[in-house]
């Protein structure tokens, strides 16, 4: 049986944090954040990888903006960004190993502080 979440621990710089992240199956990881609720999103690790890619997603049908998170393979962040609805691509400046996706809602405000420097651009 799939586990419901794993913990991720993320380093930015000189700080860290664990964050709980739903594991993506093959559907889910073209599926993302399509579709759900900004207030029910959970964070997903849409791409968790054994060599580095590069990877583009997109956010159609996504009605919120979320924070996207690329990682490399100690879970240092390489790349983040916040990803606004219906935007056509989007890709890291390098390649990862780990691509994460956090819905900016009251759920991760703690989480959006860490990753983003100005929070007063979430709209939480």
């Amino acid at each position: 049986m799939k586990k419901k979440s794993i913990r991720v621990g993320l380093e930015n710089k000189d700080k860290t944090l664990s964050l709980d992240v739903k594991p993506c199956n093959w559907f889910e990881k073209f599926s993302g954040l399509m579709f759900t609720r900004r207030e029910k999103a959970r964070a997903l690790l849409l791409m968790d990888s054994r060599r580095p890619i590069v990877w583009r997603i997109h956010s159609f049908f996504v009605f919120f903006s979320f924070v996207a998170v690329w990682l490399d393979d100690k879970n240092k962040i390489i790349d983040s960004g916040i990803v606004n609805p219906f935007t056509l691509s989007i890709k890291s400046k390098r390649p990862f190993y780990k691509l994460i996706e956090v819905p900016i809602n009251k759920r991760y405000k703690r989480v959006l502080g860490f990753l983003v420097e100005d929070t007063k651009d979430l709209n939480t």
